[in-house]
């Protein structure tokens, strides 16, 4: 009997063996970040920053008229949020902080934007989370295209003159939003 030997390629090699086990601690260290991520990531470059806002016009929620010129003496904060994004569900306590501290004076507003919701859903969620400011959630997706929203939720800070001075990506808190309009503010002041 001959003994016939086959040619066997061998196995994988010792360094093609550690380059895949690094590559996967590197992928579980990449998802593990994403998922405990609170989504606050703070200011973000924008070509609209020292450019007059563009228009937001429209019926919101409550059957109102929301129309952004209209609110020009005061600062409004222009955040574009979908009910079912968990860094805009974060930041909405937030956003009703800082309605509530604001709404008595008068001097700085909140107007929501639903980027890729439903009316109904959206209704539903500030019925149950608070919020008593203009939310706009039909036709929006010509405001998220002019504003060059990407994903949400995404801010905009618009000065009393109109013009957007600051972009926040991802979830804000009260104290960002209190925080800069205090830094313009002295900006402006000291010019």
């Amino acid at each position: 009997m001959d003994v016939v030997e086959l040619d066997v390629p061998a196995g994988p090699s010792r360094l093609a063996v550690i380059g895949a086990a690094a590559a996967g601690v590197i992928l579980v260290a990449f998802i593990a970040v994403l998922a405990t991520s609170s989504g606050e990531q703070g200011l973000g470059p924008s070509p609209l920053i020292a450019n007059p806002a563009p228009a937001i016009v429209g019926t919101a929620v409550d059957g109102t008229t929301f129309d952004l010129d209209a609110e020009r003496g005061r600062w409004v904060v222009v955040n574009f949020f979908a009910t079912t994004c968990v860094p805009c569900i974060r930041e909405h306590p937030e956003l009703v902080a800082f309605d509530e501290a604001h709404a008595p004076v008068g001097d700085a507003s909140v107007v929501s934007i639903a980027f890729s919701d439903t009316s109904s859903n959206v209704r539903d969620f500030f019925e149950v989370n608070g919020g008593d400011w203009s939310v706009l959630a039909e036709d929006t997706g010509r405001h998220a295209i002019s504003y060059g929203v990407a994903a949400v939720p995404e801010t905009y800070l618009v000065a009393p003159n109109g013009v957007v001075v600051s972009k926040f990506i991802g979830g804000i808190t009260q104290a960002d939003l209190e925080n800069e309009i205090a830094r313009l503010s002295g900006a402006v002041d000291a010019s």
